[in-house]
């Protein structure tokens, strides 16, 4: 295969979960390729070069393989190189401990707290 749809990369190379998911971040605006905001129907090739935003992270890849067949996670690593990966984990602003925020893992908040929490209003 010599060029593919952007969304059918994207989901083959498990970026994404769906097509449709994939659909969406294109269209949203979270996909650059080659520098320039991409159409779902964009034809992607080898050595074009993608910036893939999700929640989580910020990654830029090379495109090595272009490949419409979704596989494992390892073969589907051989399709790109990843050439930097940024995560984003932001730690809790003073304001979210005002509306409750609690630390993931730390469980539900007991009666005492829902009681502090009703009081400040919300």
């Amino acid at each position: 295969m010599d060029k593919l749809r952007v969304d059918k990369w994207l989901w083959a190379a498990r970026f994404f979960k769906t097509r449709g998911v994939a659909l969406d971040a294109i269209k949203g605006g979270k996909i650059e390729l080659n520098g320039h905001k991409p159409k779902p129907s964009k034809t992607l090739q080898q050595g074009d070069r993608l910036k893939i935003t999700q929640p989580h992270r910020q990654i830029e890849v090379t495109v090595l393989v272009v490949s419409d067949k979704r596989s494992s996670a390892e073969q589907a690593q051989t399709l790109y190189q990843l050439n930097s990966e940024l995560l984003n984990q932001r730690k809790p602003t003073e304001d979210m401990a005002l509306l409750g925020y609690r630390e993931k893992g730390t469980g539900r908040p007991t009666k005492r707290d829902r009681r502090m929490i009703n009081k400040l209003g919300y």
